[in-house]
């Protein structure tokens, strides 16, 4: 059975940081593109970065080029995303999902995600 769990959310003040940690299970971790999407309270979801399975190729949506850098650790099958630089509009629900590198739709399994909530 896939299983991704998320951690690592929590309050931030707008400019703070926070890393996010995504642990995988039931599959061959190290074979699949990994990515991050989040879902804001009343909106759809949205793609925010991937990495392919070497971790050599790296795409960010332009909303957190810059400020967001995701990774991952085969060894330990798991997948991270630094963010930095946070504001209020990056508050949403944040999951890890198996593949997507492509986008939302190349995504198969979603985590139930960690929710960032930016505010002062």
């Amino acid at each position: 059975e896939v299983q991704l769990v998320e951690s690592g959310g929590g309050m931030v003040q707008p400019g703070g940081s926070l890393r996010l940690s995504c642990a995988a299970s039931g599959f061959t971790f190290s074979s699949y593109d990994m990515s991050w999407v989040r879902q804001a309270p009343g909106k759809g979801p949205e793609w925010v970065s991937a990495i392919n399975t070497g971790g050599d190729r790296i795409y960010y949506a332009d909303f957190v080029k810059g400020r967001f850098t995701i990774s991952r650790d085969n060894a330990k099958n798991t997948v991270y995303l630094r963010m930095n630089s946070l504001k209020p509009e990056d508050t949403a629900l944040y999951h890890c999902a198996r593949s997507g590198i492509t986008g939302l739709g190349g995504t198969d399994y979603w985590g139930q995600g960690t929710q960032v909530t930016v505010s002062s």
